[in-house]
């Protein structure tokens, strides 16, 4: 697989793909305060499931899935591994 294999977030809707980028904003923008990151990360959540339902909800959770896939194939690359076990490093529980 590819980077470009996960380019269809484009099929997301502008609007929950732009939540999406909210929602990760908001973590990374804050890293002196996880706590804060992480409530205003899940207030775009409840925002998303507000306006456009459980629908809405699960169109950022695939958006965010797909811009996550094509950053861990990119950094694979660069590390010399595949992705899939990249994922498996970093979801380890």
């Amino acid at each position: 697989m590819s980077a470009t294999d996960f380019d269809h977030v484009d099929d997301v809707s502008p609007s929950v793909r732009l939540r999406a980028h909210e929602a990760v904003s908001v973590v990374v923008s804050d890293d002196h305060n996880y706590e804060r990151g992480v409530d205003a990360a899940r207030a775009v959540a409840h925002g998303v499931h507000a306006e456009y339902g459980a629908e809405g909800l699960t169109e950022m959770a695939v958006a965010l899935s797909l811009k996550l896939a094509e950053a861990i194939e990119r950094i694979a690359v660069d590390q010399g591994l595949t992705a899939t076990d990249l994922t498996d490093v970093w979801f380890a529980a």
